[in-house]
């Protein structure tokens, strides 16, 4: 029997970073997404994960990061979007959700073997974080209304090849859990 896990990619945010200014346009569209994926994951009991950068914090953990986040000026990006009681949270150094994190012993110890991507960004993290789940034998769905990106080409270009090379699902966020 498959188990579904959603995964929250680098939504806990400043938006203090470069490339900020080009994300913030998308970001803004997607956190209401977000919001509603969030909430219906949480009502069919789904696990949800926030897999997020440390920003180069090595002595910050998960609250510390989220207090940040809420209390910058983009605070209300992240507001809607903020874990639960139940929600679990990695802290990652790089890109891919996977790369040197125990998300994958946290996914195998869960019996999860399906994962929903949201977050930010399409064509970066999540990218990454898609196909590190792909060669793990995950299987992929990717929201396409339900990540933000930097470059709307390239975001675009990612979500194809994560459908064409990775086998991942693309589909909307109506579509999760129909």
């Amino acid at each position: 029997m498959s188990r579904t896990a959603l995964l929250v990619v680098d939504m806990i945010n400043t938006y203090d970073h470069k490339d900020a200014d080009l994300l913030l346009s998308s970001a803004r569209t997607v956190v209401p997404v977000v919001a509603d994926v969030l909430r219906r994951a949480r009502g069919l009991s789904v696990p949800v994960i926030y897999v997020n950068d440390n920003f180069g914090e090595w002595r910050s953990h998960h609250g510390e990061l989220l207090d940040q986040a809420l209390s910058g000026p983009h605070g209300c990006l992240v507001e809607p979007l903020k874990p639960d009681g139940g929600s679990l949270f990695v802290l990652k150094a790089r890109h891919s959700a996977f790369f040197e994190t125990p998300l994958e012993y946290l996914l195998r110890q869960q019996n999860i073997d399906q994962l929903v991507l949201t977050g930010q960004a399409t064509e970066q993290c999540v990218l990454y974080s898609a196909l590190d789940a792909h060669i793990r034998h995950f299987e992929v769905t990717v929201p396409m209304d339900a990540v933000a990106h930097i470059h709307e080409d390239l975001a675009r270009a990612a979500l194809q090849m994560m459908e064409r090379n990775m086998g991942a699902r693309v589909c909307t966020s109506r579509d999760l859990w129909r």
